[in-house]
């Protein structure tokens, strides 16, 4: 079932597999050298190319290990023309390999004028600075929005402001993708969810309470909202708490409809409050309600693709 609203203008979610390491990417690459050694703060230690994917890890002050990333080049990218960047999130459990190993992203970008960056956001990170984090720090919001984003528009020829941005996410990452579009106004022109929840404090706060529990051992002992909750940031973080954010930007939704999978029963009812908070604020979304449990599903992903570079600058 889909849901087009044009009203107006307007996890530990957890997937399979992703827990696979750079190795599995290809073997022969050679090391790159056209990247800056330092650059918005982070600093590369690693680069390898294979095809037209770069590989990179880096090191910053923001994450107590040394974080991967994946950007993923659009054919011809030497041709010396600008793309729009669409930002894809992995879920937990998962890693920056998710789309790549498991979802085809090669494919599904193939010809099409699109740089797809897709960072690690931790085991369970939830795409935030946690209150308490006792293994050396794990703050993915810095890393994600002050030092990632600078990072690649210094690095690779991006539009490098909200018209060539998007931002998407699975499961984890898709809370990350609405979060950070609203805390962010001014980063991202699109923003999608694949099954990932929308709602901190719905279902008594479920979504919150997981985030927590599921953080503790990435955290040794920490918690990504504290216990008690630090109330004003999780408002700060809770997408439907942020509706007049979403306002002006493309919102892409998909949630499956199997009420007794773990994962997708706290999903679909955040979703449809979200969207409900959007009508009645008159802000257009698109939304799909599949068959199924929580899995990326590879139509409505390339339709989400699609539907980003229809929205975003166009390449040139």
């Amino acid at each position: 079932m889909s849901f087009d609203h044009s009203i107006s203008r307007r996890s530990v979610f957890k997937g399979a597999g992703g827990l696979a390491v750079a190795s599995a990417l290809g073997a022969g690459a050679a090391l790159g050298a056209t990247t800056p050694a330092h650059a918005a703060g982070l600093d590369v230690v690693e680069h390898q190319t294979y095809g037209r994917m770069e590989y990179y890890k880096v090191s910053t002050p923001s994450i107590a290990w040394k974080p991967r990333i994946n950007v993923l080049l659009p054919d011809g990218y030497d041709s010396g023309r600008r793309y729009p960047v669409l930002y894809l999130l992995h879920g937990g459990a998962q890693n920056f390999m998710k789309f790549d190993k498991e979802d085809d992203i090669r494919g599904l970008t193939a010809g099409r004028d699109l740089i797809v960056v897709m960072p690690d956001g931790g085991i369970a990170g939830w795409y935030c600075n946690p209150v308490t984090a006792n293994l050396g720090p794990r703050n993915w919001e810095t890393f994600h929005i002050e030092e990632l984003i600078p990072w690649v528009d210094a690095t690779f020829r991006t539009f490098p402001e909200q018209a060539g941005r998007a931002v998407s996410g699975f499961s984890m990452g898709g809370f990350g993708a609405l979060k950070y579009t609203a805390k962010y106004y001014g980063h991202f022109a699109s923003v999608s969810s694949h099954s990932g929840p929308a709602s901190l404090r719905s279902i008594n706060g479920a979504v919150a309470h997981w985030a927590n529990a599921s953080s503790t051992i990435d955290l040794g002992g920490g918690t990504v909202y504290g216990t008690p909750w630090d109330e004003a940031r999780v408002s700060a973080d809770n997408p439907v708490e942020r509706i007049e954010s979403y306002r002006g930007k493309r919102i892409f939704l998909v949630s499956g409809t199997e009420a007794f999978d773990v994962n997708e029963g706290f999903v679909l009812p955040t979703q449809r409050e979200f969207a409900a908070a959007l009508d009645r604020a008159g802000i257009h979304y698109e939304r799909h309600e599949e068959p199924g449990g929580h899995f990326v599903r590879r139509e409505r992903l390339q339709q989400d693709i699609d539907g980003v570079i229809a929205h975003l600058r166009k390449a040139g």
